[in-house]
């Protein structure tokens, strides 16, 4: 029941101990990668030791090994970096939902692991919460729509499937995660790990229903959520775990909890290790992501089974539960990892379906100043400018949970940026004009070019570390906007992951587009549409607001007064806007029968 990080899975600790799973673990500003170059051998090599350390104790079971793959591979250098939720959420299309899901678990099982912690089905009811963009959508349905990636992820079970029970399609595909169960969306204030505070009517009407089509999808795994239901743990709550996750919605694969989540349960965390280990385990929680103090839980668990404060029969319902999602993957058939995978880990045609996922996930926010639009725009022009401390960046256009926890900046990996693939669509005889902190004098020194392209967005963020009250572009964003803006004609194209004070500024721009975090291809994708090639397709996923003194403001809501609705896009070729839904159907949409 016992889920520890890599870095304290020595072979004797594996052996002696029956750890259940490894995670690839997350620590603040430290790379979550094993070595600078490391490649999907050497990922495979050290997840095979665990694997023959597992296999070799008493009992030989092998481990699971679990890794947050929440926008690709996304800690594998190299991997395919797809756009982060909330854009996808844009683009809502259940059939590229599937296809990212199939390749992500490709590029997973490419460097030896099995399991990744998505997808994040959250519906984050305030972008002021630091992991807005972790969700695709304020609206609940397609939340649940997207949340079809699990079927690439996992693979299609049959149509005579047991409903609630875990299924993995093994060999290509890994064990899914839906999380945070459940309404870690909806804190007050947009507070990460806070307190949702609502009836349980609208608990379950918002935040929970994507579960059932989740399970229904056979999900492998769900993960409890760090924050609470008025005022109650999450992952202290058997009425939601037990009695309707596990019950109710009958379901039968494992429920894990959130990293260092039991000593979160209080305040100061860990002061009360004991009682909260007991309150989770009892409350239904059956694999503990510890990630360090395996000793501490090994030597409490002991205890309160004895005791008979755990009941032997809630450790049984648990290591079942695990068992049995080991065994729908495969992994006593195939434990080791599949070396022949290894070229998969950033595949051309993954970061060709990265591109096209960029494409379909652009919101047209204004295309025109007056009469005249401005998108597309003219790729024969004899000199432009491209502008902003996005411009040429894969850390800033990837977002949080790229190679480290909170991301970073500059070439983290491997991709494209923004001002490479403006470069690329182009023509030889275009002079392209770069700074990313434009002053007066350059912008001055070059008022002759057909137009700008400014590139402004928020720096990458995880969890609590994006929570914001403010909202407000990075550095220097409103600034640059007003520089360039005031002198030549521009397109201002936003890197965020979650809508951000723009409204002060948008008369100054002929065109705007909300870009999200768009991942590793993001150049070629933003300039497959800028220039015309496509058409823009996305609709706006969440509300975005005039001022942050509205939040929350949802769609639905009574005082609704948005700079732009839910659902908003328009079209370069005819002006379309659209409120509501509008999920692509595909193939995928079938499964809603099961």
């Amino acid at each position: 029941m016992a889920q520890i990080d890599r870095s304290v899975a020595s072979p004797d600790v594996l052996i002696n101990h029956s750890i259940g799973s490894v995670v690839n673990g997350v620590v603040p500003n430290v790379p979550s990668v094993i070595a600078p170059n490391a490649t999907p051998a050497m990922w495979a090599d050290l997840i095979d030791g665990f694997q023959k350390s597992a296999l070799s104790a008493r009992l030989g079971i092998p481990i699971i090994y679990g890794t947050d793959a929440v926008h690709g591979h996304n800690n594998a250098l190299g991997a395919t970096i797809f756009p982060h939720n909330v854009g996808l959420g844009a683009a809502r299309d259940e059939d590229l939902m599937v296809r990212i899901g199939s390749a992500t678990a490709l590029e997973v099982q490419g460097t030896g692991m099995q399991y990744t912690f998505a997808p994040c089905v959250a519906v984050c009811r305030d972008p002021r919460w630091g992991r807005c963009y972790e969700s695709y959508s304020e609206d609940t349905q397609i939340v649940k729509s997207m949340a079809k990636i699990i079927l690439g992820l996992q693979g299609y079970p049959p149509h005579n499937h047991t409903l609630g029970y875990p299924f993995a399609h093994g060999g290509m595909k890994v064990l899914a995660c839906a999380k945070h169960y459940a309404a870690d969306g909806g804190t007050q204030g947009g507070v990460d790990e806070h307190n949702t505070v609502t009836t349980y009517d609208d608990m379950y009407r918002i935040h929970m229903t994507p579960y059932i089509d989740a399970i229904a999808m056979g999900v492998s795994t769900i993960m409890a959520s760090y924050s609470s239901w008025n005022g109650i743990k999450m992952h202290a709550n058997p009425f939601l775990l037990t009695r309707i996750l596990k019950q109710e919605m009958s379901f039968q694969g494992m429920v894990i909890s959130d990293w260092e989540a039991i000593d979160r349960m209080t305040n100061p965390p860990g002061s009360h290790y004991k009682e909260s280990l007991k309150a989770a385990i009892n409350a239904g929680i059956d694999m503990v992501m510890i990630p360090y103090k395996y000793q501490q839980y090994i030597t409490y668990m002991t205890e309160l089974v004895s005791s008979g404060d755990i009941p032997i029969s809630r450790i049984d319902d648990a290591v079942r539960r695990i068992l049995r999602v080991k065994f729908i993957l495969g992994l006593f058939e195939q434990p080791m990892a599949d070396r022949s995978l290894h070229p998969m880990v950033g595949h051309k045609k993954h970061r060709e379906l990265a591109r096209e996922a960029v494409r379909k996930s652009l919101v047209l926010l204004k295309n025109r100043n007056g009469e005249k639009k401005m998108l597309p725009l003219s790729k024969n022009a004899p000199k432009i400018l491209v502008v902003g401390s996005h411009a040429h960046n894969i850390g800033y256009q990837c977002g949080g949970w790229t190679v480290s926890w909170k991301g970073g900046s500059g070439n983290i990996t491997e991709g494209t940026t923004i001002l490479e693939g403006i470069k690329r669509a182009v023509s030889k005889q275009t002079r392209v004009m770069f700074q990313a902190k434009p002053d007066k004098q350059f912008v001055n020194n070059n008022r002759d070019s057909s137009y700008a392209i400014v590139v402004v967005g928020e720096l990458p963020y995880a969890e609590t570390d994006g929570d914001s009250k403010e909202l407000r572009l990075a550095q220097d964003g409103e600034e640059t906007i007003k520089t360039v803006c005031e002198e030549v004609k521009c397109l201002v194209i936003i890197v965020s992951g979650r809508p951000v004070v723009i409204e002060p500024y948008v008369d100054m721009m002929e065109a705007l587009v909300a870009a999200w975090l768009p991942g590793s291809e993001a150049g070629k994708g933003i300039a497959d549409v800028i220039f015309g090639d496509y058409d823009f397709q996305g609709k706006l996923p969440r509300t975005w607001f005039r001022r942050v003194d509205q939040l929350p403001m949802n769609f639905g809501d009574p005082y609704y007064d948005p700079l732009y609705p839910f659902g908003y896009g328009l079209q370069m070729g005819m002006q379309s806007y659209k409120r509501g839904h509008g999920v692509s159907s595909s193939s995928a949409s079938s499964f809603s029968s099961i």
